[in-house]
């Protein structure tokens, strides 16, 4: 039992030195990085999202600032029932461009890089079903990606730890289209 405690205290101990390590976007400004953004490729170490990866297909995240320094999220996903949506609220913490969502179990959400018209690399830290895990996500402005964004995807995930075995290339999907939206 002492054994296990001891281990629990140090990994709460790890976690947030582990996490103050991740840097944030220059001078990131919350307009320039409001709009639609496709989420192309992610790479995670969470079991759920390994288990699932090769099933899934590429999403859209509309995003606005909020008066409170956040960003409010609209997106969208695919499924086998057509698109699903969900509203979060991105709050802010501290720094420009750093934000925790409890709706969805984000405990710490970083822009880490982009060029505003292109492309943004965002590091997220999560709880999912009891456990925490670590994901990166690339959006790109359309569902194409160019080869700069990719490498710089690809340098910041290796830098965490995360293979390429860990990362998904997602395939565009025309279930959240609007035209799919449409009524009959």
């Amino acid at each position: 039992m002492t054994l296990f405690l001891v281990g629990a205290i140090l990994a709460l101990l790890w976690a947030p030195t582990a996490q103050a390590e991740i840097l944030l976007q220059p001078d990131f400004n919350a307009e320039k990085f409001s709009g639609l953004w496709y989420v192309v490729s992610m790479a995670s170490d969470c079991k759920v999202f390994l288990g699932k990866k090769d099933h899934l297909s590429m999403s859209t995240r509309a995003v606005r600032p909020t008066e409170e320094g956040g960003l409010h999220v609209h997106m969208e996903f695919p499924g086998t029932d057509g698109c699903n949506q969900v509203d979060a609220e991105y709050l802010k913490v501290g720094s420009k461009g750093h934000f925790r969502v409890p709706a969805l179990g984000y405990l710490d959400v970083r822009i880490v890089d982009t060029d505003y018209s292109s492309f943004a690399v965002l590091y997220n830290y999560k709880e999912l079903e009891g456990a925490l895990s670590t994901m990166v996500q690339l959006y790109s402005r359309t569902q194409d990606v160019s080869p700069q964004a990719l490498k710089a995807f690809q340098d910041f995930y290796s830098t965490l730890g995360l293979s390429d075995d860990m990362m998904v290339m997602l395939p565009k999907s025309d279930a959240c289209s609007p035209e799919s939206k449409e009524a009959p």
